[in-house]
């Protein structure tokens, strides 16, 4: 369930007041469009913790209970709240209840930066349960339906695709792309498929490729054989993830590799 859903489900039983980053200068815990819900009894969300949040939440819950209020509130960031971050923020203050959640959703609940995942194995579904908390759209894809959980993040849709290769056509474009099948055939077949694509359209800004360097040097050869130039051999990453993360369980693979796919997001503005 994303913050939107939850606030979606608590708005049709209470009001709430939404408390969102109008605008930012200098250095500030979130940028623009960051956003908490807050209700009587808990909240949904968050513009970034510290003092300021909690200076927020105290005057959301005042007008919540009936006090009257500017709609937009600038904090300076500095001694007289506790933190020293320097900067300033321009906070919204608005009161929403269930009635307003077509507008909300097309304010608040937006889509998120695209990923494919190829492969529904140990590793892809560690990495569907972290991608499910990140700003990110998973395309989920194996040639067997039945790898795929019953229940999956909301922010995740799955594919069965046989040949698997097959969908690397309808990946939106932008797609940062993984690639783990259950075996070193599809992976090379994806991996081809991926290439080809780059090179008719030139829209898919990141392909890696589980494995290790030598299983790469292979594939390289064969793809080399298949008619691909280096520098477009030079587009896959393999191995994949950060460097300096020991492990290989597939939680901790996970991770490293969700950290590579957010460090390749692109920069938002206001960011």
């Amino acid at each position: 369930m994303t913050a939107f859903d939850d606030l979606a489900k608590r708005l049709t039983e209470e009001d709430a007041l939404l408390v969102s980053v109008l605008a930012s200068r200098g250095s500030v815990p979130r940028k623009k469009g960051a956003w908490m819900a807050v209700f009587q009894r808990g909240m949904v969300g968050t513009i970034g913790g510290g003092h300021l949040e909690f200076q927020a939440l105290a005057e959301a819950r005042k007008r919540l209970a009936g006090a009257p209020g500017e709609a937009v509130i600038r904090y300076a960031l500095g001694p007289s709240l506790g933190q020293c971050c320097g900067g300033d923020v321009q906070l919204q203050f608005e009161r929403v209840s269930a009635p307003d959640l077509a507008s909300l959703k097309h304010r608040l609940d937006l889509p998120g930066a695209p990923v494919a995942l190829f492969g529904g194995g140990h590793v892809g579904h560690a990495l569907v349960r972290v991608f499910g908390q990140l700003p990110v759209a998973v395309h989920w894809i194996d040639s067997r339906d039945e790898v795929f959980p019953e229940q999956v993040p909301a922010n995740v849709v799955c594919e069965h695709s046989d040949p698997v290769q097959s969908a690397t056509a309808s990946l939106a474009p932008g797609s940062q792309v993984l690639i783990m099948s259950f075996s070193h055939a599809e992976d090379l077949e994806v991996v081809a498929a991926c290439l080809l694509r780059q090179r008719e359209r030139g829209d898919l800004p990141y392909i890696g490729l589980i494995g290790s360097r030598t299983k790469w040097a292979a594939f390289r050869h064969r793809l080399a054989e298949r008619g691909f130039s280096e520098s477009e051999l030079a587009h896959v990453t393999c191995p994949i993830g950060v460097p300096g993360i020991a492990g290989k369980a597939p939680e901790v693979i996970a991770v490293a590799v969700a950290a590579q796919i957010l460090q390749n997001l692109p920069v938002q503005p206001g960011d």
